[in-house]
């Protein structure tokens, strides 16, 4: 074998291994920061949330934000927590909705089927929002949502409060009701870089009111 075609092949399987070791590493410790704030009080969770997302967005190589704006970097903005949007529900079937196709970049077409509705956002958040199933291998729920503070306070396309398949769980309260603490909200990995294609929040999923819980735009 030519000498330079077998050492642009070994660069190539060793640039594979490094990327998707470091993304294995990513995803074990989201699932371990998520596993931790499960067995936490919602404002200790939350301060353990934000002091380890800070530090991967800094220091890891699958951090989202570019390279040059790693060292700068001084944490993600965040409303003040409030217990308020801490929030329990039940779920009911979706009924008669179709799937939502979404282009997912380099990852190609994904499909988001919906399959329940949640019980007990009306009252305080003004509508109740739709689970999906994102389909393919495995699967995962899927939680995007928008309100009245996108575009001025929080990123104009929504932001994620549960993504299963990246290990996003906020768990039960031990009765089959989901827990939903919008202080947990975040941002998509596309608000951080062009690099990123990641699916927004349907029209559906847009609540009436400013939920100032979670991740924000920097104050003016």
């Amino acid at each position: 074998m030519d000498g330079t075609i077998e050492a642009a092949g070994l660069n190539r399987a060793d640039g594979v291994l490094e990327r998707i070791t470091s993304l294995h590493d990513w995803r074990r410790q989201v699932a371990d920061l998520y596993a931790a704030i499960r067995a936490m009080p919602g404002p200790e969770g939350w301060q353990h949330w934000r002091s380890v997302r800070d530090r991967l967005f800094r220091e890891h190589p699958q951090s989202p934000l570019e390279a040059s704006r790693r060292a700068a970097f001084g944490g993600l903005p965040c409303f003040a927590y409030d217990p308020a949007l801490r929030l329990t529900v039940s779920l009911a079937p979706a009924i008669d909705r179709e799937t939502i196709r979404v282009e997912a970049g380099k990852d190609g077409p994904m499909s988001l089927l919906p399959y329940a509705l949640t019980i007990g956002l009306a009252e305080p958040l003004g509508r109740e929002l739709t689970l999906y199933w994102i389909e393919g291998y495995g699967g995962g729920v899927f939680l995007p949502f928008g309100d009245a503070t996108n575009g001025q306070e929080s990123y104009a396309g929504g932001r994620y409060l549960l993504d299963t398949i990246k290990s996003a769980d906020l768990g039960s309260d031990g009765e089959s009701r989901l827990i939903l603490d919008f202080n947990f909200a975040y941002f998509p990995s596309c608000a951080y870089s062009e690099a990123w294609v990641c699916p927004l929040s349907p029209r559906e999923n847009r609540l009436p009111v400013a939920v100032r819980g979670g991740e924000r735009n920097p104050p003016s």
